[in-house]
């Protein structure tokens, strides 16, 4: 890897954390210009994107082991 691909990494790292503790705290991000209400459904399929996105990215900078389900 290169070393802009991994700040890049670590720039979404950051970014999908944030989105995780924002989720887990049911506080909607300041980037949502509408106050939508969401589907239960939506909302953990959402959760399931983002902890398999950081799984991901965990993979990739192959540093970290990987990230476990909550409840796991």
């Amino acid at each position: 890897m290169t070393m802009g691909t991994n700040d890049e990494l670590r720039e979404l790292e950051v970014e999908v954390d944030a989105d995780i503790e924002l989720d887990a705290a049911g506080t909607q991000s300041e980037d949502d210009e509408l106050d939508w209400v969401l589907d239960p459904y939506e909302a953990q399929a959402e959760t399931a994107d983002l902890n398999s996105l950081r799984g991901a990215i965990q993979a990739l900078e192959g540093d970290e082991p990987p990230y476990s389900p909550a409840g796991d």
